[in-house]
Order: C-alpha cells, then structure tokens, then sequence
C-alpha cells in the first residue's frame, strides 16, 4: 500500500468514529407527564424540573419529557396514559387522583411518581407510607384532612350563619370523603350543610345563585382539579356575588376570595423531581416513601371582608400567615 493511500484510509477511518461513537450513545430516558393544561401547569412543570436538575437531569439535554393534557376533559386519561405506555416511557409522572389512578391502571411495569391530596394508602395507590411496596410513589398534601378546619374557620368568621354549602366535584374521586366529613364536622358546629355540585366551570354561575336562594351564609370550595385550577375565577365569583368563601390557595384569596387555607399548588413538584431523577438513576419506587407536604397558611383578604360587612376577630388575624389589605 503506497503511503498516500495509507494516510487516505485512515483519515477516513479517523472521521468515520465519532459517527459511530455517536451511533452507540443510549438514547435519553423519557418521562412521561399526564397534567390537566399547559397554560395553568406551567409553575409545577418548573419546580419539577428544579428537582429533576438536582439529581443531574436536564430537560433536553439528558433526559427527554413528554406532556399530554387533559384540558379538563377526565374522559380522555386512559387513552393519554396507554399512549404513554405504548411509547415505553421510562418514568410517568402523574398530578392529581384521577391521573394517577389512570396511570395506576395502564401500567403496573413502569415507575410512576404522583402528587395527591389525599391518603394514598386509602387510594390504594401504595401498601403504606414508609414501603410503597408497587411501581408507585410520590407526594400527599394536606388538603382533604383540613375541609373540616376550613368550616371552623369559616364559622368563627360568621358564627351568625345557619347554613353553609360545600361545593363538590362529584367526580372527582375523594367528593363523598369531602362531603362526609364536612357534614360530620357541621354537626358539631350546629350548622346546616348543603352540598353542592359543578363538573364544568358552567356550573359555577348556578351553584352561587343556588347559595343565594338557600340564604347560606357562607361557602366552602372542596379540593378538586377542576376548583384547583380555577381558583381566581371561583375567588372573583365570590366577590361578585357577595359570599364569604374559603377555599385552599392562596391565589384563591388574592382574586377576592375570603380567605385561604391550606398549602401550595406548586409545593412537592419539585420534590417528585427529585425522586424522578433517583428511579432514573436505578432506584425503586417501591423503596421510596411517600412524602407529605407540611406546609400550611391562613390568609385573609381584609379588604373583602370590609366589602361584606365582616368584622374579623382578632384572635383569627392573629393566627393568619398573610392579611390582604
């Protein structure tokens, strides 16, 4: 071989290996998201990837994440989490109980780390807290626990209210947990309840006219995905109608809402980063405790409650977190 034609080939050899090294890199994991909306997601998909970046991941980078939204349409979660699973995603990540347990039910192979408000273990989603023992973990917030003290609250804002409605999704799967344990605590209280419904913000307007021809006094807005993401309407609404109104978010308070109880929407996203990164990295779900968010504020909107004629004792914004004023 002359030595031109030596230094040819391997030259052409030389060029040809980063093609192949490139060639036999492993393709990313894929996470596979089932979320309700793009549009009102947005901060929970950040504070995901903020714990996903802790264990080493970056979104396009190392690892590859697909989204399907629901856009509030419950109906389409099989078909959404069955293409996941054709797709052979490596992880899912689910949000909220009707997602998971449509998660839950397409897949018993692929990992899934959920947020919930709720226990888990009566879900059935896992065996216990501490060994979810499945292909399931994640984070339970404090929300389904705390109805009950939201119509203490509501109650020592208007303790001259006879009758109080609760404002359920009846789909949603934790409503007749809601509804029992909110009628339980009336008793105590001596109050009427009166439950109501909506599955569609077009119900909203109807269950407001509803509570001014029952003459309630007031209105406690349940935990549910639909009443979650439409927490500034359901706070403006409450406004326009006059309705003292407690509900669990603090964005709920800020658009007029009475007053706000309970955690973040957004707290424990990151954290399901985080155990997202650690099951990419070898680790079991099963092995993983669920977590609980702690966290928990009061805020109330001074300025609403001067609009309704409420005076707020002082005992209760003594205890509040946050007085909008």
């Amino acid at each position: 071989m002359r030595r031109r034609d030596f230094i040819t080939l391997l030259g052409g050899g030389a060029a040809a290996w980063p093609l192949v090294a490139r060639a036999q890199q492993p393709m990313p994991p894929v996470i596979g998201w089932v979320g309700s909306s793009a549009r009102v997601e947005t901060a929970q998909v950040a504070a995901f990837r903020q714990g996903l970046q802790e264990t080493g991941y970056r979104e396009g980078e190392n690892v590859a994440i697909e989204y399907r939204w629901t856009d509030d349409h419950y109906e389409r979660l099989p078909l959404l989490t069955a293409d996941l699973v054709r797709r052979q995603v490596t992880l899912m990540v689910a949000g909220g109980i009707p997602a998971v347990l449509a998660a839950k039910a397409a897949t018993a192979r692929i990992p899934i780390v959920f947020t919930v408000a709720g226990d888990p273990v009566e879900l059935g989603l896992v065996a216990s807290l501490n060994r979810p023992g499945g292909n399931l973990t994640g984070v339970s917030s404090l929300s389904v626990e705390l109805g009950s003290k939201r119509l203490e609250l509501l109650h020592e804002l208007i303790p001259t209210a006879s009758l109080i409605g609760l404002l359920v999704n009846p789909s949603n799967p934790n409503a007749e947990i809601l509804s029992r344990d909110a009628q339980t605590a009336a008793g105590v209280l001596g109050l009427q309840f009166q439950v109501l419904h909506a599955t569609s913000e077009q119900d909203f307007d109807a269950v407001f006219e509803s509570l001014a021809r029952l003459r309630a006094g007031g209105l406690v807005i349940s935990n549910a995905g639909l009443f979650n993401r439409r927490s500034e309407q359901l706070g403006a609404l409450s406004t326009r109608h006059a309705v003292p109104t407690i509900f669990q978010f603090r964005e709920f308070a800020a658009a007029g809402g009475l007053m706000s109880y309970g955690g973040s929407s957004v707290e424990g996203y990151d954290r399901l980063g985080s155990y997202a990164g650690r099951i990419l990295k070898g680790e079991k779900a099963a092995d993983l405790p669920v977590q609980q968010t702690t966290k928990i504020e009061l805020v109330i909107n001074l300025k609403t409650a001067k609009a309704l004629g409420l005076t707020v004792p002082p005992s209760l914004l003594a205890r509040a977190d946050e007085v909008i004023e």
